[in-house]
């Protein structure tokens, strides 16, 4: 009998105590929104003349007049932008097109109103003619780099010969989970001479893309991919839809591929009316792409991302009238060849990521 009494009174005081040592036992996690941002700023150029580049369009000489005044205001006009699609919290990485130069990104993250965010920046050194390239804005206390290099584009595939392009940045960082994340800053060749007449081009670019991005899925163990950047094609051109097989998200969670890359951005593209990040010829479509690989969009991991959570920017001061063909329409720079002082020929394009940690 007092051998049962002696047991039962353990047993008790083990329910008591139970839920204390389970908590205790258990490790409190935080989650943070983690925003990335991809944007052309079309032709951030300094007022220097770089020797090895043909920048001459871009100097105070020049037919444009370009000078320190329009670069100061062109400058705090990006800055502005990206505090602005953070929500005034600046975005953990933001991928950034038509760069000149290093100079540029210093004097954007330290002598613009962004200096206060702390950005710290990586960028590629390509031979394309007019000197422009890609870079990521990245914030150290959520993005800690591990490496970075330039996947050149080679200027020749077989017989055709091509004229020099963007490096594609390759990144590799360590997020505050300590998964590591690889992030590709793309801007594929341009349609100048006409869609179908450079098309080529912007596929072999593609394939030099997938190539890097099959490597990675070769050698990590759970790999995390993130492609942002202009394309200059849309969801539904081959150099997405067929070199990468990138395409909408499925709708039934259970068909989710980890190691297939997913556009977060393709179904609003098909689907909404006006619905894009650049406007040609009175049309809006979507060249700014955010692409990710399936083992982002599974809810139940600690570092993910969902179809809804990405959109394109499209504040007003962003946009103004569209004289030619009605509506609204990015407000850019130039003009022609008439200064505006606005922003940008593209509206950002941004993604909302949960990050457990």
């Amino acid at each position: 009998m007092n051998n049962n009494c002696y047991t039962l009174k353990w047993h008790l005081l083990f329910l008591l105590f139970f839920p204390f040592f389970t908590l205790y036992g258990q490790t409190k996690k935080d989650t943070l929104s983690f925003r990335v941002v991809s944007y052309n700023v079309e032709n951030l150029f300094d007022c220097r003349h770089d020797t090895l580049k043909n920048d001459y369009e871009f100097l105070p000489d020049a037919m444009r007049h370009w000078n320190y005044t329009k670069y100061k205001k062109k400058l705090n006009a990006i800055a502005r932008t990206i505090t602005a699609v953070g929500g005034w919290t600046p975005p953990a990485l933001v991928a950034l097109c038509e760069v000149e130069n290093d100079s540029v990104l210093r004097d954007l993250t330290r002598r613009s109103v962004l200096k206060k965010a702390g950005y710290r920046y990586v960028m590629t050194n390509s031979p394309d003619q007019r000197g422009i390239d890609v870079a990521l804005l990245y914030q150290r206390d959520q993005f800690k780099l591990i490496s970075h290099q330039g996947i050149p584009i080679p200027h020749r595939s077989g017989k055709k010969k091509f004229r020099p392009t963007r490096d594609i940045l390759h990144v590799c960082g360590m997020l505050l989970n300590s998964d590591t994340l690889d992030i590709f800053v793309v801007h594929l060749p341009s349609r100048s001479g006409g869609a179908k007449e450079s098309e080529p081009y912007r596929l072999f670019a593609a394939g030099q893309l997938k190539a890097a991005v099959d490597s990675i899925y070769y050698y990590r163990h759970h790999p995390q991919i993130l492609i942002m950047g202009d394309f200059n094609d849309y969801p539904d051109n081959a150099s997405v839809n067929k070199i990468l097989s990138a395409e909408a998200p499925p709708q039934n969670g259970d068909s989710l591929q980890p190691q297939k890359l997913y556009h977060l951005l393709a179904r609003k593209s098909a689907i909404r009316k006006h619905f894009g990040s650049y406007k040609y010829q009175g049309e809006w479509g979507l060249l700014d792409h955010i692409i990710v690989s399936g083992t982002l969009l599974q809810p139940d991991a600690d570092f993910c991302t969902a179809e809804d959570k990405a959109d394109v920017f499209h504040s007003s001061f962003l946009l103004t009238e569209d004289k030619k063909y009605g509506g609204v329409q990015p407000f850019r720079t130039y003009y022609g060849m008439k200064y505006q002082g606005g922003y940008s020929d593209h509206l950002p394009v941004w993604a909302d990521f949960r990050l457990i940690y």
